[in-house]
């Protein structure tokens, strides 16, 4: 079993602070400090450009990309990290829709995340007019899937409400990985792409991974040719050649600094059995929503019901949600808003418990009650909401 309040005390939580946000930033592991430090001051510092080779940072990326494999159900030797979110988005849409040459139309749906979207329009419309991004509801996706459709593009557990896609349909574990087990071998995914900043705790900007099928790896031919995607990067040939397996995935420089704080952050979630983790994050999600459906009736429940369909989140739709989340902000409880109304919170068993969430509830119900919201300083909207 999972030692949860263990888990609690390895992360940097400001005192008098309930972070119900660990679905957009997850919080400092306290061990990143001094592993970043050493970094700094041993390595880079002291051992320069030697790092490379003596620090071991070439090969972070399929290091790191191993212990990620662990909570998302995928074989070793085929999780790269490295790069952004939405580069890797790219590479798994360019890579799968070269090998579905004689299909032209990506299918997602509008709970999709609008990068995501973006990503694969501005793919699309490079590739010409014969290529179609076709969106359409949630519940609509599996009546859409055609011997047209090259590529289903979904995040499984949607970013607003939660709502969470039949696994089998997967293709990004944004809001998945750390949050709910996923088995991409058992369900035959071909690609899977997710951040680490998230329910992994990396730490703001901290790089993306890819994941390839084993059937896979080696005959994808990465779009985005990296030289450190290249079967020998320091030939120097002028020629592309890719690298073997999930090496190939590669593209720029792994950003050592940040996946070193990665790295802090895997120590814990080593010590986590994923299975306890969506064990818990049911119970304080019902709790949660009971709680707040109880106390603030002017709330709608956003996300679905059941816990079964729905992420490690639970949104409530408010019309001055974003005045409320504000004031709520202010008392110390930090989740965040998404147009037009949704206010939304996210439950990380790592670092979240019961009393949490019934503080939570309980400065909630206040502002709702009193009408605290109603204030103008609440009302102006930040850049980041």
């Amino acid at each position: 079993m999972t030692d949860f309040a263990t888990t609690k005390s390895m992360f940097e939580l400001p005192d008098g602070v309930i972070y119900l946000h660990g679905n957009s930033l997850g919080p400092m592991p306290k061990a990143a400090r001094a592993r970043v430090d050493e970094v700094l001051d041993d390595q880079w510092g002291k051992m320069l450009s030697t790092s490379w080779n003596a620090a071991g940072w070439m090969a972070l990326p399929t290091e790191l990309g191993d212990r990620i494999a662990r909570l998302i159900g995928a074989e070793p030797g085929c999780v790269m990290v490295g790069d952004t979110l939405s580069i890797k988005v790219y590479q798994a849409l360019a890579s799968a829709l070269e090998l579905n040459s004689g299909r032209r139309v990506v299918l997602s749906d509008n709970g999709n995340f609008p990068s995501d979207l973006y990503m694969a329009d501005g793919l699309l419309r490079s590739l010409g007019p014969d290529y179609e991004l076709r969106v359409v509801d949630p519940d609509d996706v599996a009546t859409h899937i055609t011997e047209e459709v090259a590529v289903l593009m979904l995040t499984e557990v949607g970013y607003q409400t939660g709502l969470k896609h039949d696994m089998k349909a997967l293709t990004e574990l944004a809001h998945s990985a750390g949050a709910i087990p996923v088995d991409l071998s058992g369900c035959k995914a071909d690609f899977a792409i997710g951040c680490t900043y998230k329910y992994l705790n990396g730490g703001p900007g901290a790089p993306g991974f890819i994941y390839v099928a084993p059937h896979l790896r080696d005959r994808v031919r990465p779009a985005l040719s990296g030289w450190l995607g290249h079967e020998a990067p320091f030939a120097f040939d002028l020629d592309y050649r890719p690298g073997t397996g999930i090496e190939r995935m590669r593209v720029g420089t792994p950003p050592v600094i940040q996946m070193t704080a990665l790295s802090a952050a895997m120590d814990i979630w080593d010590m986590v059995d994923i299975a306890d983790v969506r064990a818990r994050s049911i119970q304080l999600t019902e709790l949660f929503i009971q709680r707040v459906e109880h106390s603030c009736p002017d709330l709608q429940l956003a996300s679905p019901r059941d816990s079964a369909l729905r992420g490690s989140q639970v949104s409530f739709r408010f019309t001055e949600g974003y005045a409320a989340m504000q004031a709520l902000l202010e008392r110390g409880v930090i989740g965040d808003f998404r147009a037009p109304d949704v206010m939304r919170f996210g439950f990380a068993p790592l670092y979240i418990d019961e009393t949490d969430v019934e503080k939570a509830v309980d400065i909630l119900a206040d502002i709702i009650r009193n009408r605290l919201w109603d204030k103008p300083e609440f009302k102006i909207r930040q850049r980041v909401t």
